[in-house]
């Protein structure tokens, strides 16, 4: 939600301890034909959306999508809700391919055209935290669904949903698919929490 709203993600502190290690690990060859196709896909995107030249800056999409995060996809939601924001997201993303303003060029140091990346990319993440909170119908920690409480408080279904999700990217135009990773404990029992 912070990375859509204010532009930027802040990674759990552990990451920083797995990272240091990873100087030591020796350079990784580019011959392997996945980089040329990585590298093509990559030049073909930029081209792309460089060579849009809309009407709309990158802010303005930056804040429209911010807004519908906030309004749709915050901390309480509603299943009516996240399907509204899907929708406007999908529209969103369909006006940002056709109708973004990036000036400059790609030969030239360009913070728009940086921007622009995060924003598309922030764009695919928004859809994708819509469609993982309409995946779930409970509430449990920040996920509050106005259709799961009991007199106030989270209602959890742990019987359905005690699995970390993962979601594969298979095209812009399809549904990602769920991978879960059941969550399986061992010294504690599971039980809803009561404020009380």
């Amino acid at each position: 939600m912070q990375g859509l709203a204010d532009g930027y993600f802040v990674i759990p502190y552990t990451i920083g301890n797995y990272l240091s290690s990873e100087i030591f690990t020796k350079a990784i060859p580019t011959d392997h034909p996945a980089f040329a196709e990585a590298e093509k896909q990559a030049k073909e995107s930029a081209e792309k959306l460089i060579g849009v030249k809309g009407k709309k800056t990158v802010d303005d999409f930056h804040k429209e999508l911010g807004k519908i995060m906030w309004e749709y996809c915050g901390m309480a939601r509603t299943a009516e809700g996240l399907t509204h924001a899907r929708k406007l997201i999908q529209d969103l993303r369909k006006e940002f391919w056709s109708n973004v303003n990036i000036p400059g060029s790609l030969n030239e140091f360009n913070p728009e055209f940086d921007k622009a990346g995060r924003v598309a990319d922030f764009i695919e993440l928004g859809e994708l935290m819509v469609i993982d909170a309409l995946n779930r119908n409970e509430s449990c920690g920040g996920h509050f669904r106005s259709e799961y409480q009991d007199a106030g408080e989270a209602k959890r279904d742990d019987e359905k949903y005690a699995y970390v999700a993962a979601w594969e990217h298979k095209a812009v135009d399809a549904d990602p698919v769920l991978h879960k990773e059941e969550l399986v404990y061992e010294n504690i029992q599971l039980q809803v929490r009561s404020y009380k």
